[in-house]
């Protein structure tokens, strides 16, 4: 993508992309302290909400508890699953960036109406329903996005539950600076046009990749973005039978490619099925790979800002109206007030 010239910035998707790299700068990491005093008691964390507020936020901060090793029980799940469970010994994180998620409203007004002091709000406005159920909301300052596909507000999400993580463990989270000068590079880094020939030519994209949320979040971009078909294949699925499905003109992206299969997804896919795979990487791949800068433990981040670069591409190069899908709407299923 390039700020500078109208075919992008026409839009207010790649403004609000754009908009991250200054979210990510002025993010305050105690903004968390209070909310992680009261998670430090109870020592389970329940974080819910409905699509792009869900999957990459709560996923990456999760499978980075994991990796640490920290004593600290996250789950993750639908609003309207989690009104099956029993949370009552849960602090629960209910994140909608309006505050109006009818499947989140619901989900607080039951834990609410079953006593749970422990319901707290992330949301980009104010005054909202989501406000009134819960104990303490807090605000992205990202602001309002004014495209249908969320982003710079999936970015501040996820450095909030980031931050907890962080706080939780009793260690200084590392400055954003950096981390927003990576992300600009791989928003604006120039992507191999034969790369996004083959994207945009692809009947259907598949993201195969860790459970973190990246390639999850970059499938459902893909579908408000580009208006392709697409799927998540988490970890090895991508070669564990799916492949007798897949058509030779489709495309596997791999996020972050798992060094120790990297071998059979050549042989089952590029030799075996005969489509293109392309990879988001840190590092030289056997495959056609969008090589980004390294950021350490935040590459989920620049990974994900990458993969916007890339559908933004496609969507420009095949006429698509990106802030404008037909059928997708800003809030999925929106909590009227009677």
């Amino acid at each position: 993508m390039n700020r500078a010239q109208d075919r992008y910035i026409q839009y207010f998707i790649v403004q609000e992309m754009m908009d991250t790299i200054n979210v990510v700068k002025q993010f305050d990491p105690l903004s968390t302290i209070n909310i992680v005093q009261v998670i430090r008691m109870v020592r389970k964390l329940f974080l819910t909400g409905e699509g792009s507020s869900r999957i990459f936020p709560a996923k990456q901060v999760r499978k980075k508890a994991l990796e640490w090793g920290v004593d600290l029980q996250i789950t993750i799940e639908g609003s309207r699953q989690a009104a099956l469970y029993d949370l009552s010994d849960f602090v629960v994180l209910l994140a909608s960036n309006s505050g109006r998620t009818k499947e989140v409203i619901a989900l607080a007004r039951k834990l609410q109406d079953q006593g749970n002091k422990n319901l707290f709000g992330l949301t980009a406005n104010r005054n909202t329903p989501l406000e009134k159920l819960c104990t303490q909301t807090y605000y992205l300052t990202c602001g309002w996005e004014q495209a249908i596909p969320a982003t710079k507000s999936v970015v501040e999400q996820a450095l909030f539950y980031e931050s907890i993580l962080w706080n939780y463990v009793g260690e200084q989270m590392p400055q954003c600076t950096a981390l927003a000068r990576i992300i600009e590079e791989a928003l604006t880094m120039r992507i191999e046009p034969s790369i996004v020939e083959a994207v945009a030519k692809a009947p259907v994209l598949y993201f195969a990749g860790y459970n973190d949320g990246v390639g999850e979040e970059l499938a459902l971009k893909t579908n408000e973005i580009t208006r392709k078909r697409s799927d998540f294949l988490e970890g090895t699925y991508v070669v564990h039978g799916v492949e007798e499905v897949m058509n030779h003109d489709d495309v596997v992206i791999l996020i972050d490619p798992i060094e120790e299969e990297v071998e059979k997804y050549y042989e089952v896919l590029v030799k075996g099925v005969g489509l293109k795979v392309i990879a988001i990487a840190n590092r030289e791949t056997p495959f056609l790979t969008v090589r980004v800068p390294d950021a350490g433990i935040f590459m989920p981040y620049v990974y994900l800002c990458a993969g916007w670069n890339l559908l933004v591409e496609v969507g420009t190069v095949l006429g698509i109206n990106l802030d404008r899908p037909e059928r997708a709407r800003k809030i999925g299923n929106e909590f009227i007030i009677q």
